[in-house]
């Protein structure tokens, strides 16, 4: 995912609040909960409006040269015009962007605007953000679960995401990926992946009480990735990876794996994926220790049919230099990329562990420090790969590691990060998973003291994981308001 600047965040903070009315000002306090419609329709307020400029939109994107031809151009610029004018979301008809100028310097001019103002504006330039030529500010991206058995087929007087969250008689769960606008302050649905996508899960089982079977993914190179999860007989359900792509608005296939598992450590460094251990459909000492590597930005080769490049067709799984043994098989572990290693513990929790690190220069492992293994609490998630926060699910504390001395610091603390399951970091946040209902707590790590709000996941679903990815486009056929 590409990096973000922090130093504009005081700047971007301060114009955003001047933009809310008088009587909403009071509701950026920290801690602030905010409860979503039910109908997942878009808010009157938008919650979120101060976390979405306060992450500054991603860079180098591509600007459409598309243009409006005059009304008497011939027939074949017409035609191209109207190619052009699909491809950037355009609707026929409309009304130019800026008065005096055409679409494409208007989308330029516009660029430069933070997101949230566009929105406010007018649904013309609402739409413009959301086009795949416009700089893409980041969002939230949550895999989603029944919250609970007796959820699973929610009342009527509730409207759940359109393809329900349901669960079979064979104790497998319908999940799904959505993704959170924080300029509209709605949830959205991905749109599905081909049939037969094995997003029908083992999570609950009434042989494991209490306990939920894990769902690994991954964010890499602005895309999402699902990896590993538990099918039914407790069987791997991945065989090869889920990737969805926001920009594109579509899915495709990665590689597949060599071994399917579950139950591994599974990370990203730079534009690779990284899979290590876990357990395959039986235990295996050569699954148990070794560690692969897939990297997605493997140059790909020419279609002649399409002209186009295929990105899949040099993916590979990759074979390194394996662990010493099999013991980080036992839970489903982040593998955390950091400064050009990956970190890495045995088991989640405040339990004893064993941590690793691996260092992808020399293909080689090393034990983990001291100090940062003895801070190891809780979900951790690195930030641009340069600083790692860790949530200790007990105390309800983050912390920042700091690796000169070898500890970890105390960013912050709050009731609502006890119980932590999921953490990713991105654009000066910090987003946990909660525990309990499943909420989102976004943190602003770059704030004087931090400051926290929650984004509540859709009805009658909690969030099993979070991500922070470039927003997802539009489809063209959005609302008017958007």
């Amino acid at each position: 995912m590409p990096s973000n600047s922090n130093q504009n965040f005081p700047y971007r903070l301060k114009e955003e609040k001047q933009l809310l009315p008088k009587q909403n000002r009071h509701e950026m306090v920290p801690h602030h909960r905010y409860k979503m419609p039910h109908n997942l329709s878009h808010s009157s307020f938008r919650p979120a409006l101060h976390m979405a400029n306060a992450v500054a939109p991603v860079t180098n994107s591509t600007h459409s040269t598309a243009h409006a031809s005059a009304a008497s151009a011939a027939s074949s610029a017409s035609k191209r015009r109207k190619v052009a004018d699909h491809r950037d979301g355009d609707r026929p008809h409309q009304q130019p962007l800026l008065p005096g100028l055409p679409d494409h310097i208007a989308r330029l001019c516009l660029a430069g605007v933070p997101p949230s103002l566009l929105f406010s504006v007018c649904s013309s330039w609402r739409r413009v953000i959301y086009t795949p030529s416009f700089p893409p500010f980041l969002s939230l991206y949550a895999l989603l679960s029944p919250s609970s058995p007796q959820d699973a087929h929610p009342p009527s007087s509730l409207s759940p995401p359109s393809r329900s969250l349901r669960t079979d008689p064979h104790h497998l769960s319908n999940v799904e990926f959505a993704t959170f606008d924080p300029i509209a302050a709605r949830w959205r649905e991905l749109p599905p992946p081909a049939p037969g996508a094995p997003l029908r899960l083992l999570v609950t089982h009434p042989s494991f009480l209490s306990w939920r079977f894990p769902i690994q993914t991954v964010s890499v190179a602005g895309k999402l990735v699902l990896l590993a999860a538990t099918a039914r007989d407790f069987f791997p359900a991945i065989s090869r990876p889920l990737i969805f792509d926001p920009i594109a608005r579509r899915w495709a296939s990665g590689p597949p794996f060599t071994a399917p598992r579950r139950w591994c450590a599974a990370g990203v460094l730079g534009a690779a994926v990284y899979v290590a251990s876990g357990i395959g459909s039986q235990f295996s000492t050569d699954v148990a220790r070794s560690l692969e590597r897939w990297d997605l930005s493997t140059s790909g080769s020419r279609n002649p049919g399409t002209r186009r490049k295929d990105e899949s067709a040099n993916w590979e799984w990759r074979k390194l230099n394996g662990l010493k043994d099999g013991r980080f098989c036992r839970d489903a572990i982040e593998a955390v990329g950091w400064r050009g290693k990956l970190c890495m513990v045995n088991v989640k929790g405040h339990a004893a562990k064993q941590g690793v690190v691996y260092d992808v220069a020399a293909d080689a492992w090393r034990d983990m420090p001291k100090g940062m293994i003895g801070g190891w609490r809780g979900p951790v998630a690195a930030m641009d790969e340069d600083v790692i926060y860790v949530v200790d699910e007990v105390q309800g504390a983050l912390r920042r590691y700091d690796e000169a001395r070898d500890r970890w610091e105390e960013v912050m603390a709050s009731d609502r990060l006890r119980g932590a399951q999921h953490a990713a970091a991105g654009g000066g946040r910090v987003c946990v998973v909660c525990g309990g209902d499943g909420g989102i707590a976004v943190v602003d790590v770059t704030a004087a003291p931090a400051r926290m709000w929650v984004v509540d996941p859709p009805p009658a679903a909690q969030a099993v994981a979070v991500h922070i990815l470039p927003r997802m486009s539009s489809s063209g056929d959005e609302p008017e308001d958007l």
